[in-house]
């Protein structure tokens, strides 16, 4: 994809969107991601971070939606592309699977969630 995957997986300053509700949840997200690399065939894991990726994704669309953000369909149509691919998948989670994630939230986050700063 784009932008470096840091190793270790976890959340720094680079990724900041500057509202610290989404910010806060950004981490606990790169967290859940990170649990899921650690113990891949942990199906409670996958499920917590389905549980966060969900009660994310709705928390900064009605944040996007009160604040009439532009392009709220456009980013509400990638998160259901990508909790359509995530609620597909089961424990044990292969190499591939960790990787996407991996890759999708951190060029989410820096492509397209950038987009919204200073707008909501």
């Amino acid at each position: 994809m784009g932008f470096t995957i840091p190793e270790p997986f976890a959340w720094d300053e680079s990724f900041r969107v500057d509202y610290d509700v989404i910010d806060t949840e950004h981490k606990g997200l790169f967290t859940g991601i990170f649990d899921c690399a650690a113990a891949p065939a942990d199906a409670g894991k996958l499920k917590s971070l389905v549980d966060l990726l969900n009660a994310h994704f709705s928390s900064e669309e009605g944040m996007m939606s009160k604040a009439k953000y532009p392009d709220f369909d456009g980013h509400k149509k990638m998160h259901e592309n990508f909790m359509e691919k995530i609620n597909s998948k089961s424990a044990p989670l292969d190499a591939g699977t960790l990787t996407f994630a991996k890759e999708w939230l951190v060029n989410h986050i820096k492509e397209t969630d950038f987009k919204y700063k200073g707008k909501l």
